[in-house]
């Protein structure tokens, strides 16, 4: 007896045929493969850009060559991260009164293209202070184009996907764009040498804009069931709805606290990069271990955290901040022993464990908040949780920074502590996932 043929989009998502279609109007559930398959080479394409455009590792990298002032580097993290969380809550009217919202996303795709040019051009033209003031001028604007995607992206997804898929999506998307992780952080490895080449990094950056061109060309191909124009439910104004949500729904503030706490594995890799760089080099060669570490992180972890997250999101996001809370305490306690901390092995394993620990944060909250809400409240809670985590990310963030002034150990500490207390609020979070339902 032969076995049933499988489609394409079955075996990489590893799913069955028969899935099923959930919540999903019968519209849409004919046209789930081809729009599963559809996400996952747009995802994989965006995710190509940013490991391109990394506020973690590239850019400072791409500051140091230009000969920018050394303090603009401690702008990099929050002005990409931040940029794009902020304005999300004061989108969501307008968002709403979009039917088709896969439009929203290539705008915010061919936006951040654009901000990638602008960036290579800088660097390829440009020198010192005004170099890195046109690059950071680039990535505000980036991360403006990045939040008109991060919005639109999961109500997209929760519109065309049912529960029990989503995370290998997501999942799927992150082995894709590791791959090509490992094999640039090879090249750059074995290609860049000692110094920093102004020339080599505009390259690098630029490419990415190939990667958002294409990526929005496939995602405008979805199709996707049109909502409905339920703008003025949003009472009182976006910030007086957002403090009402918040308030009232107890269920996604704890959600939102939760990950707040998450940031130990997002904030953690920036200074084991400034470790890494003021104990053996920061010639463009040692960037490639980096960028391929957090490649091989994604193409180790994205399938096995995508399941995962579909059994169990909640359980997701607290593997991924105890693994992260782990990793920061090992670094610092392997740094004691003698002739380690001149050695960028302990630097790179580090970022490796802290990178899959990353992925497993991130797609566990993904699938959370597009499983936490339906229809328009979908967008709701993705808009308002990235607002609040711009805020709260700052806030954050300067408290490490400003521990770091101590010493970057007594940072990594704090971040650590922040990991464990993140494992406690996950895990008093309701189930809202297919499998645990």
């Amino acid at each position: 007896m032969s076995t049933p043929r499988r489609s394409a989009t079955s075996i990489i998502l590893d799913v069955d045929e028969d899935h099923g279609c959930g919540e999903l109007p019968e519209t849409a559930c004919v046209e789930v493969k081809g729009n599963a398959a559809r996400l996952v080479g747009a995802l994989t394409l965006q995710k190509i850009g940013d490991v391109l455009v990394d506020a973690k590792t590239v850019l400072p990298w791409l500051l140091a060559a230009v000969g920018a002032p050394a303090g603009l580097t401690g702008l990099l993290v929050p002005i990409r991260e931040s940029g794009s969380l902020l304005p999300q809550a004061s989108l969501v009217p307008r968002i709403r009164r979009i039917a088709v919202r896969k439009w929203v996303w290539v705008a915010g795709a061919l936006g951040q293209a654009a901000a990638a040019v602008a960036m290579a051009l800088a660097a390829a033209t440009t020198s010192g202070a005004l170099a890195g003031g046109i690059i950071i001028a680039a990535l505000a604007v980036f991360a403006l184009a990045r939040s008109l995607s991060s919005i639109s992206s999961k109500d997209v997804l929760g519109r065309t996907v049912p529960k029990g898929t989503r995370g290998r999506v997501n999942g799927a998307a992150t082995v894709g764009a590791g791959a090509v992780a490992i094999t640039l952080g090879l090249a750059i490895r074995a290609l860049g040498g000692s110094g920093a080449d102004p020339l080599a990094l505009a390259g690098l950056v630029g490419s990415a804009a190939v990667a958002w061109v294409l990526g929005a060309l496939v995602f405008a191909r979805i199709v996707e069931p049109a909502g409905v124009d339920d703008s003025a439910a949003v009472e009182g104004g976006w910030l007086r709805h957002s403090l009402r949500l918040l308030g009232e729904d107890r269920p996604f503030r704890r959600f939102v606290t939760t990950r707040t706490l998450l940031l130990v594995s997002a904030l953690s890799p920036p200074f084991v990069i400034t470790l890494a760089s003021e104990e053996v080099g920061a010639g463009l060669s040692e960037l490639g271990p980096f960028v391929a570490a957090s490649g091989l992180a994604a193409l180790l972890g994205g399938r096995g955290w995508g399941r995962l997250a579909d059994r169990s999101s909640r359980l997701t996001m607290m593997a991924g901040a105890a693994g992260g809370a782990a990793v920061v305490a090992a670094l610092l306690l392997a740094l004691r022993v003698e002739g380690l901390a001149s050695s960028s092995v302990p630097y790179v394993v580090a970022y490796l464990l802290l990178a899959f620990a990353h992925t497993g944060s991130r797609l566990g909250r993904k699938t959370y908040v597009v499983d936490l809400g339906e229809g328009n409240q979908r967008t709701d809670y993705v808009a308002v949780s990235n607002t609040a985590m711009g805020v709260l990310l700052l806030a954050a963030g300067a408290v490490s920074a400003g521990l770091a002034t101590l010493g970057i150990e007594v940072a990594l500490v704090f971040l650590a502590a922040l990991g464990l207390a993140g494992v406690v609020s996950a895990h008093r979070l309701p189930e809202v996932s297919a499998a645990s339902s």
